[in-house]
């Protein structure tokens, strides 16, 4: 059993990107262009993501009654609603470990998707969003900034974006309109940033000691490193935060929990304004949980009133700085105490890494 435990912080990305990414010039290889859904490649992409009893096997397409999500680590998760497949970011991780999540970016693209969602531009969340796109005709949805980094990514993209704002858009910008059979709201939000303590009555600061063994057990290889250094200092390009609506069910996904308390509070009140949402996908790593621990998260949970709650961005994506979901499981817990008991969503914690990949963990019948 591996124990080793590392000292850092997750404020070490910034350095080692600028670190690593000084000077880096090779093109990632590309990925091979998906086929008509149908293809065998996509329906055992699709069937392996989504469940078999959720995708035709002759034809490839979801079923319309289910909403079906697998988490791809960190906050990339493939998603069926509506008989539509989407991608919540686009990103692998495999920087520091190659293998400890059980998918490729050839994988996201075998899937097929009409559709990939930027929460914003970071490497963790957009680094591969460009090979996927070239390679499966996706449309690319974000900020403006978001759709001009992605593209750079590819020689001669050939893929298209659409524009929810740009860098320069003030948090509670909100865009409507649907993709296929599926309602999109997306609304200007923050990233996350450290604030001053909120004293007296605060949450508590928490922050786990990183955790090596996923390096160890999944060390990293040259090309997963090599595909990944270029990625390292692409901006943010703003933040989104994503409810999809289809009869009978809704998600919300976000990727970053921002300061909203203290730099746009009037935020929670669009927030508020949505229609009922019944799944909120949540990232609860974040830079404030140094000194307002994860008050955000729960800030973001209190406006949105979901009936489920399920914490992303909390895995060992980055062994060496980050820590396993498991260790946020106790303070999440304390932290939603004080949501009282008859709003208080029910909360599901996805384990690293057993539940990767895992769609029977996401799976809702409509």
């Amino acid at each position: 059993m591996c124990n080793i435990r590392g000292r850092g912080s997750i404020a070490r990305r910034t350095m080692l990107g600028g670190a690593l990414g000084a000077g880096v010039l090779l093109v990632a290889g590309r990925l091979t262009a998906s086929a008509e859904p149908g293809a065998p490649q996509t329906v055992a992409a699709r069937q392996r993501f989504f469940g078999v009893d959720t995708v035709d096997a002759a034809t490839g397409t979801v079923r319309a009654d289910r909403v079906v999500l697998a988490w791809v680590g960190c906050t990339t998760y493939a998603m069926a609603i509506g008989g539509s497949v989407f991608l919540l970011d686009a990103w692998v991780p495999r920087l520091t470990s190659t293998g400890y999540v059980p998918a490729t970016p050839q994988d996201l693209a075998d899937l097929a998707p009409e559709a990939i969602f930027i929460g914003h531009g970071h490497f963790d969340h957009a680094g591969d969003a460009g090979r996927i796109a070239q390679a499966s005709g996706a449309v690319v949805y974000g900020t403006a900034d978001h759709g001009v980094n992605i593209s750079a990514q590819v020689r001669d993209p050939g893929f298209r974006t659409v524009a929810l704002g740009d860098a320069n858009a003030l948090p509670g910008e909100r865009h409507d309109f649907t993709v296929g059979a599926v309602e999109v709201t997306a609304i200007r939000h923050l990233h996350s940033a450290p604030t001053a303590p909120e004293r007296p009555g605060g949450s508590s600061s928490f922050f786990p000691m990183p955790e090596l063994c996923a390096l160890v057990q999944h060390p990293p290889t040259l090309a997963g490193f090599l595909q990944s250094v270029p990625r390292l200092n692409d901006p943010e390009g703003g933040s989104l935060l994503y409810q999809f609506r289809v009869p009978g069910f809704s998600v919300v996904w976000h990727d970053s929990t921002g300061p909203l308390t203290e730099k746009a509070p009037n935020v929670f009140d669009i927030f508020a304004a949505l229609p009922p949402t019944d799944l909120h996908i949540g990232a609860v790593q974040g830079f404030n949980q140094i000194t307002n621990g994860l008050r955000d998260p729960r800030r973001y949970i209190e406006a949105i009133a979901p009936t489920l709650f399920v914490p992303t961005h909390h895995d060992n994506w980055l062994p060496g700085i980050t820590a396993g979901a498991a260790n946020y499981d106790p303070p999440l817990r304390d932290e939603l105490t004080r949501i009282p008991a008859p709003q208080r969503p029910e909360l599901r914690s996805l384990h690293d890494p057993t539940d990767y990949v895992r769609p029977d963990r996401l799976t809702f019948a409509l």
